[in-house]
């Protein structure tokens, strides 16, 4: 909001109670904003205006709109009333101005322990807003502050602090979260009072105005429930690369860019609302997928050895960086005899559909040969513990898919830490029935040792790279240069959409229809392309996630009949490049019809079919 109204922010710590208040949340705190990008005019702290604050109580004192009450905390409660039931007055509401200052003046001084006495505001104990049933607005506390020190004994309330510290600042806006628009008539009645006592220095009254606060789903916002996650260890901390604190999502690799361009798509709503986790996903592919270089690592390997490759021979290959960056240059990678692959990229028999390794089948390795699967070696249990190959130097071959790859004796080791969402409830703790901690994800979070390639020996805490074919990768704050730990950020694709459950149909939508075939992959990404721009950028992003699942069971020949959709027909053209891109992760080799298809994409005057293109 500052920067959309050229307007100074302040960053003010509302430190009114010194038994939460720690010098290293601030610290924390300030760390983070300054990574996200932000800058702040002026750093305030509420401790700073508490001698301000206890003079303007006195004088609320002295005009008869506060008085000191000495009850008990259950009598108070008791005495407040409920929604639909009216407060009865304190016996103590009745206390002179001098008795009132007197017991105030003592209580600043240190004479009574804490619970003995508070200052209340005088408002009305019948009033609808039970906010308003003469709130606190001071209580004693004998604790050292982190600022203050000892100098206080007596702290005021958040709901007096608050716009009173807005009035001393002279802030105009106060923004706050829908769970304080009930807040908004006490901020008023104070702020009103106050500004009769300060209106010649202080000529500008604030206002508050409040906004939804971000939900996301699969995630818990409240602070005081992720601390039950941190304090009942189900997470290593605060900043655990499954927690939706800043920290974590630094530390899992997310970018301050991609965070501030999934706010800005967000933006801000006047009604509470849940915000598709997906959306945050797809804003860090998009960003990581312009800086992030491009790697080969295998995570599941299984042994290759190609039978007419010399044994005592390796070479250096050249490999390119990241094709969407120009600067980014090309490295050398080693070949030799004996490589890893992933497991899942081959089969012994498979069908048309399957791009990959199998029997009697070529694939082109990146950046290398084209090799061709002979024969396997198998253990006792029937596993396959090595398939033989033999290989072709004549790389101009066209063959439908192409594979990641880690020479053996090259290869270095790493600890990866996959994640997953932490809860598999997408509200977790929207039912009022179940504590949200049994929605846990036992298995949030997997432990993998991968096989990278040898360029990765390096790497310095913090640097993402792209494991080709596999998602993108964070260097983790506990790697080290004898033991690599790189944190999964996000996959290449959103893998959730498959998982999310189909809403419960009624019984009679359950029974099945008669002589209706279901439809093919195919033409259910069509229909999703013909309304594809008409959809809201949310809806696209799920429609987005759709195609991307359907294209799994497309073959090639299926898709590229689309390729010559008419120009008028842009989200067919869209949906057509959304399959594609997954068809060419799952490793369909490029040739001249899809590199044209691609090609012509990026001329056209549609910007989403033109940013798809891009990201191929």
């Amino acid at each position: 909001m500052g920067e959309t109204y050229n307007a100074p922010v302040n960053l003010r710590f509302d430190d009114t109670n010194p038994a939460k208040e720690e010098q290293e949340y601030v610290d924390a705190i300030k760390k983070d904003i300054a990574w996200l990008g932000y800058q702040w005019a002026n750093e305030l702290y509420s401790s700073d205006y508490f001698q301000k604050l206890y003079d303007w109580a006195v004088q609320m004192i002295t005009d008869g709109k506060a008085y000191v009450d000495s009850q008990t905390s259950e009598e108070i409660a008791q005495q407040k009333g409920t929604p639909t039931q009216v407060g009865t007055n304190s016996p103590y509401r009745s206390r002179s101005v001098e008795e009132n200052l007197d017991l105030f003046q003592r209580m600043k001084a240190g004479e009574f322990p804490a619970g003995t006495h508070i200052l209340r505001a005088k408002i009305d104990m019948e009033s609808p807003n039970m906010l308003m049933r003469d709130p606190m607005m001071y209580r004693i506390m004998h604790t050292e502050h982190h600022r203050t020190g000892n100098d206080w004994c007596i702290y005021p309330m958040y709901d007096w602090t608050h716009g009173e510290s807005d009035y001393i600042e002279q802030v105009s806006h106060s923004l706050c979260s829908l769970e304080f628009k009930p807040h908004r008539e006490l901020y008023n009645w104070f702020r009103d009072h106050i500004y009769d006592y300060a209106k010649e220095a202080l000529p500008m009254p604030p206002k508050q105005r409040e906004f939804a606060r971000l939900n996301l789903s699969y995630t818990i916002m409240s602070k005081r429930k992720l601390l039950r996650l941190v304090e009942e260890g189900i997470v290593s901390g605060w900043d655990d690369p499954r927690m939706p604190t800043i920290s974590g999502l630094r530390r899992r690799g997310y970018t301050p860019n991609s965070i501030r361009k999934f706010i800005d798509k967000v933006g801000v709503a006047k009604r509470e609302n849940v915000i598709d986790v997906s959306l945050l996903e797809f804003c860090i592919r998009e960003d990581l997928n312009k800086s992030a270089n491009r790697v080969m690592a295998v995570l599941d390997p299984v042994k290759v050895v190609i039978t007419n490759y010399p044994e005592d021979k390796e070479e250096w290959l050249e490999a390119e960086n990241n094709q969407e960056d120009d600067s980014a240059g090309f490295r050398k990678v080693p070949f030799s005899r004996e490589i890893y692959i992933e497991k899942e990229d081959f089969k012994e028999e498979a069908g048309a559909k399957f791009f990959r390794l199998q029997i009697g089948g070529e694939v082109r390795l990146k950046n290398a040969y084209i090799i061709k699967a002979n024969s396997v070696v198998k253990d006792d249990n029937g596993e396959i513990t090595e398939i033989h190959c033999t290989y072709d130097e004549d790389t101009s071959k066209k063959v439908k898919g192409t594979l990641h790859w880690v020479s053996i004796k090259h290869a270095i080791t790493a600890e990866i830490r996959e994640y997953d969402r932490l809860f598999m409830h997408e509200s977790p703790d929207s039912d009022k029935d179940k504590d949200f901690m049994e929605y846990v994800n036992p298995k949030s979070l997997t432990l993998k040792t991968a096989y990278l390639e040898p360029s990765l020996a390096d790497v310095k805490v913090g640097e993402q790279f792209q494991f080709q074919r596999l998602g993108y990768f964070n260097v983790d704050d506990d790697s080290t240069a004898e033991k690599l730990v790189f944190n999964k950020t996000v996959g290449l694709r959103d893998s959730w959409a498959k998982q999310k459950p189909k809403p419960q149909a009624n019984e009679n939508q359950n029974k099945p229809k008669p002589n209706l075939q279901k439809r093919s992959a195919i033409s259910v990404i069509q229909q999703l392309g013909k309304k594809y721009t008409n959809l809201a950028e949310e809806k696209q992003l799920k429609a987005k996630a759709e195609i991307e699942v359907l294209a799994n069971d497309v073959a090639y020949d299926e898709l590229e009949p689309l390729f010559g959709t008419a120009v008028k027909k842009a989200g067919t053209r869209i949906a057509t490049l959304i399959a594609l891109k997954v068809m060419l992760k799952n490793g369909l080799e490029r040739n001249d019809a899809i590199n044209e298809f691609i090609e012509k994409a990026k001329e056209d005057k549609n910007a989403i079919l033109v940013a798809e293109a891009s990201d191929i």
